[in-house]
């Protein structure tokens, strides 16, 4: 098996970064810098206007709750990013905030992060048990 890694840099917020391609429906696409967010459970979220400029293609409404307690609905679209080096089509929520990748996309994977500005970010495939 091929081990494949992602790699990315936190920033001067302390904020693991990494930068995804994402692609719409006819193929154009965009670079987003992503923060890593470990209590967001979905795929990635993306501004509205960026889903919009993409034209994702609407899949659900749905509801979460934030961390502060409160409720949002949202729109999830899909998408296909570049992952591994391989294209990967998954959900894209829409909401008026930076982009954040969250831990569905590293479901398989190993997340290691230097916590000084500008440190390495790594996310590695976990080898097959």
């Amino acid at each position: 098996m091929r081990r494949e890694t992602v790699t990315g840099r936190v920033n001067a917020s302390l904020e693991a970064t990494v930068r995804l391609s994402v692609q719409g429906r006819d193929g154009s696409g965009t670079f987003v810098d992503a923060v890593i967010d470990t209590g967001f459970s979905g795929f990635l979220t993306m501004p509205s206007k960026l889903v919009e400029a993409l034209e994702l293609k609407f899949r659900k409404r749905g509801q979460a709750v934030l961390g502060d307690g409160s409720s949002v609905i949202f729109d999830t679209y899909e998408a296909t990013v570049l992952w591994n080096g391989r294209p990967r089509r998954i959900a894209v929520d829409a909401a008026d905030v930076e982009p954040l990748m969250g831990v569905r996309l590293l479901y398989g994977h190993e997340l290691r992060a230097e916590f000084i500005e500008d440190g390495d970010v790594f996310i590695r495939i976990l080898p097959v048990a």
